[in-house]
């Protein structure tokens, strides 16, 4: 009997054990890994990150987990902080010295938010070799995860009383970035360009002309979301083909803006609004292009163009609009001579 009651004692220890086990297996599969990537802007201590954690926790996107080598550091709210955020680092030093690929080995991510490049841009490096610095270090994502999601910040404007020339020099660096971008992007490995430059002021949203302020930390995070979760939509979420009901007193607007341009290329915005009486369950945008242009990158929707013809779909999660209520998508595109802007059409 005594023998028995340890046989099945150690049979119950052994499917506890196994059940455990699994459900931290399941658990930890079930999370995507997103690595914020970068220097103190990113984390010392970096509170757009507290905020951008929150947000997802409070629209449902709880699967998330934040990795890095580096614990948090405070922002006073409780978060996830874990990040690679190393204050003062330049990114042609973390490739030059392959810093990366060991704090990818210790954490795995599924996706990094990389918001580099200040320090290099302080230290009057060229952006062809700060972006050559890019490649390295998406290579070496790629290497550590095919199918890395990569989002790439244009940075965020800087204008320390040390450095007077560092306000053109970032926008110099920014003007680079989405041509790298088109460039260095696969279907396999998207990379995403972040506009984290567009309306954020030295003045108002940093405290000494470089970090963000609080006022700074909130627009980080809201420039931030969209585009993460559209790249955790595409990385958790089963594809699915939504029923689209239409809605009496249905009707929408679509204003389009070239966010910023330079030499061939450009990046573009529509915001999609709601201007019926009852809310959307879905979206298309239209335009035709006067000039030759040509999309390269997309993003917070799904296009199809068909010459100079384009067609832009909602994506998964900004198809309902309540009235009144906007969504913003947007794209990188290819210009030469003239780059006229198009009238959109909008149906719902």
């Amino acid at each position: 009997m005594r023998r028995t009651s340890s046989l099945l004692a150690a049979i119950l220890a052994f499917v506890a054990a196994v059940t455990v086990a699994m459900t931290t297996q399941a658990s930890g599969a079930a999370a995507t890994r997103i690595m914020p990537l970068g220097d103190s802007i990113t984390g010392s201590p970096g509170c757009w990150r507290a905020l951008l954690w929150n947000r997802l926790q409070s629209t449902g996107h709880t699967d998330v987990d934040f990795v890095g080598t580096l614990p948090p550091q405070g922002c006073g709210v409780s978060y996830d902080g874990d990040n690679e955020g190393h204050g003062g680092y330049l990114a042609t030093n973390v490739a030059n010295q392959n810093l990366l690929p060991g704090w990818l080995s210790a954490t795995k991510p599924d996706i990094v938010l990389m918001h580099f490049g200040t320090n290099d841009v302080w230290s009057n490096i060229a952006p062809a070799t700060i972006l050559s610095a890019f490649t390295t270090l998406v290579n070496q994502m790629r290497a550590s995860n095919p199918q890395m999601k990569i989002l790439v910040a244009q940075i965020i404007p800087m204008n320390p009383s040390t450095c007077p020339d560092c306000a053109q020099r970032a926008v110099a660096f920014n003007s680079a970035i989405p041509g790298w971008a088109a460039a260095t992007t696969t279907e396999q490995s998207p990379i995403m360009v972040v506009d984290q430059w567009t309306g954020f002021s030295t003045s108002t949203d940093t405290y000494d002309g470089v970090h963000p302020n609080a006022a700074g930390d909130q627009k980080m995070s809201d420039k931030w979301y969209p585009p993460l979760v559209e790249a955790l939509s595409g990385v958790v979420q089963p594809t699915v083909t939504p029923t689209v009901t239409p809605t009496p007193g249905g009707g929408c607007t679509a204003t389009y803006k070239i966010a910023n341009q330079w030499q061939d290329g450009f990046q573009g915005e529509v915001t999609v609004k709601n201007t019926g009486a009852a809310a959307t369950s879905g979206w298309t945008v239209g335009w035709t292009f006067a000039n030759g242009q040509r999309i390269s990158q997309l993003w917070n929707g799904t296009a199809s163009t068909s010459g100079s013809s384009v067609t832009v779909r909602n994506a998964g999660w900004n198809g309902s609009l309540a009235p009144g209520a906007s969504a913003t998508f947007g794209f990188i595109a290819s210009w030469s001579g003239t780059n006229t802007a198009p009238t959109p059409t909008c149906t719902s």
